[in-house]
């Protein structure tokens, strides 16, 4: 099972659409767990049960997870679920901590509730927005009241946090002296941990946010849908020889007995011949995106370490 959390900055704009989009599909995505929302649904982001409360919006893949029940609060939404896989029954929440000391307080004691009103193993995941060390500052204007408060509630509860991997740090910001902090994380009960003792947590690079996404990973395998199935893709529309092959795959004569059988002998060809060209067509976009995910991640990873060793 894999899972991904991000705190997207909003989804004003179709890049942080169709990062969502491509992260469900090149990680076989089970769930993803996305904060500062906005207005907008994301009903493109091809998950098929949505939550939402306040700036927190969750989605799940129904063909391999059961959802029984939803309760949202102010800063959390959390689902009951089912592995149709396994009949194992656990909770998946995902949160989002205000930013502002004064709703601090209030943040902590609903967590603290919500964390009392569960009866089932669970995963809690999301920009917490709340330190737990000053190692997870590169500045030294760090303040231990809310980091105090905040490992008490984990302690009192008997959470862990899943060890993050990839970067030491989950945000920055953009100025010439970037402060870095770790603010987004993922917590598991006792009873999910003994489920998933190979379970990982991996910073993937900030993309479009200044927010590193975190990606969950159990070690099961996911769900990967029908391969078979053939999917119209819109950043076809906008290749510039996308149209030039329709047309001569479509303007190729066909035997049929009617109009209506050579309609779907075109159909069967034209599928045939986009799924080939679309496969040497990711290809080439996925080098050229790893290298410059490659890029960017050494570049983010050099940086932490000079701010830190700083």
């Amino acid at each position: 099972m894999r899972g991904f959390y991000w705190n997207s900055r909003g989804l004003s704009d179709l890049a942080k659409y169709r990062y969502i989009s491509e992260a469900i599909k090149e990680h076989n995505l089970d769930y993803v767990a996305v904060m500062v929302t906005g207005k907008r649904d994301m009903s493109r982001a091809n998950l098929n049960r949505l939550g939402r409360s306040g700036g927190i919006l969750l989605g799940i893949n129904s063909a391999v997870l059961d959802l029984s029940f939803i309760a949202e609060g102010e800063f959390f939404i959390k689902f009951h679920l089912r592995n149709k896989s396994d009949d194992f029954k656990w909770i998946l929440m995902a949160v989002y901590g205000p930013a502002q000391d004064d709703f601090k307080p209030a943040f902590l004691a609903e967590l603290v509730r919500t964390c009392q009103q569960n009866p089932l193993p669970t995963l809690i995941g999301g920009d917490f927005n709340i330190m737990r060390h000053s190692k997870e500052k590169n500045k030294t204007n760090f303040n231990p009241c809310w980091p105090f408060l905040f490992n008490a509630v984990i302690d009192s509860f008997d959470l862990r946090e899943i060890e993050l991997t990839g970067r030491q740090f989950t945000w920055a910001n953009s100025l010439p002296d970037p402060t870095f902090e770790k603010l987004d994380r993922v917590l598991m009960s006792t009873e999910w941990e003994f489920k998933y003792l190979m379970v990982t947590v991996h910073a993937l690079d900030r993309g479009v946010s200044d927010h590193a996404p975190l990606l969950l990973d159990t070690g099961d395998s996911s769900f990967t849908g029908n391969s078979e199935q053939f999917k119209m893709e819109l950043p076809w529309l906008s290749h510039e020889d996308f149209r030039e092959h329709v047309a001569e795959i479509w303007n190729k004569l066909v035997n049929g007995q009617n109009a209506v059988q050579r309609w779907n002998r075109k159909m069967v060809a034209l599928r045939k011949h986009l799924r080939g060209w679309a496969k040497h067509q990711h290809g080439d976009y996925k080098i050229q995106k790893q290298n410059l995910q490659e890029t960017v991640t050494s570049l983010d990873t050099l940086a932490e370490s000079q701010s830190a060793n700083g």
